[in-house]
C-alpha cells in the first residue's frame, strides 16, 4: 500500500483528502503544522507528498526547497491559490513534480497522483546506472554523483535526463517533452521545459552556458549527446 502525506492546515481539505484518497487504497496521514510535516517527511517513508503552500512555522515552499537540499526525492504535489502564478513557478523550480490549484477536483488530484506514483516506478526500468564524463547515475537508487561528490537530482530531473538518454541524439520538441515526461502541460506555454533544462545543465554540465550533453537545436527543441 503506498503511502501518502498530507501537510495542510484547513481541516476541511485534510478530511476529505484522506477520505477520498483512503478509498483509492492509499495510507494517508496528515500533519497541519508546517516544521512537524518536514520532520515527519525527512523520514522519508512516504510514497508521495501533498503539500500546502501556507503553513504554520514553515511554509511549502521551504519545506519543498529543504527536503530537496537533503537528496528526499518524494514526489510533491504542492498545493497553491489560482492567484498565485509565481509561487507555483517558484515550487516547480524548487523540486515539486507538481501542483493543483484551489478548488480542486478530487478526481484530478487523485489522477495526477496515480500518474505520479506510475512515472516514479517506470523511472527504474529499461536500465538501471548510467555515465556521462565524471558523473554516475543510479536510476533505481535516485543517487547521482559528480566527480565522487552526491549532487541532487528531483524525480521530474531524473525523469528528463532518462527520456534524454533514451532518445540519444534525436531532436526533440518542447511539447513532446512536455507529453512523454509531465503527461499533461504545467503550465499553457513551453518555459516550464526550459526552465528544467536549465536547471539540469546546471548540474550535469562542466559549462552550463556552453553545454556539450542537452544542446537547444534553435525553432527545434533539444537534443542529447553523450
Amino acid at each position: 500500500m503506498e503511502k501518502i502525506l498530507i501537510i495542510e492546515d484547513d481541516p476541511g481539505i485534510i478530511k476529505g483528502l484522506e477520505e477520498s484518497l483512503s478509498s483509492e487504497g492509499f495510507e494517508v496521514s496528515a500533519e497541519s503544522d508546517g516544521e512537524k510535516g518536514y520532520a515527519i517527511a525527512l523520514k522519508n517513508e512516504q510514497d508521495l507528498l501533498i503539500l500546502d503552500l501556507m503553513l504554520p512555522s514553515m511554509s511549502g515552499l521551504d519545506i519543498c526547497k529543504n527536503l530537496r537540499m537533503e537528496h528526499i526525492n518524494t514526489p510533491i504535489i504542492m498545493l497553491t491559490a489560482k492567484t498565485k502564478e509565481m509561487d507555483k513557478v517558484l515550487g516547480l523550480e524548487l523540486g515539486a513534480d507538481d501542483y493543483v490549484t484551489k478548488p480542486f477536483s478530487m478526481k484530478e488530484l487523485t489522477a495526477r497522483i496515480k500518474a505520479l506514483l506510475r512515472r516514479r516506478n517506470s523511472i527504474h526500468y529499461d536500465f538501471e546506472t548510467y555515465e556521462l564524463d565524471d558523473i554516475k547515475i543510479n536510476f533505481k537508487k535516485m543517487e547521482t554523483t559528480k566527480a565522487g561528490k552526491k549532487i541532487k537530482l528531483s524525480l521530474k530531473e531524473y525523469e528528463l535526463l532518462k527520456f534524454f538518454i533514451m532518445n540519444a541524439e534525436e531532436v526533440i520538441s518542447r511539447n513532446k517533452l512536455l507529453d512523454e515526461v509531465w503527461g499533461y502541460e504545467v503550465y499553457p506555454s513551453t518555459r516550464t521545459v526550459d526552465n528544467y533544462i536549465l536547471m539540469l545543465r546546471k548540474k550535469i554540465e562542466t559549462n552550463p552556458s556552453v553545454p556539450k550533453h542537452i544542446i537547444t537545436i534553435h525553432t527545434a527543441g533539444y537534443k542529447f549527446i553523450n
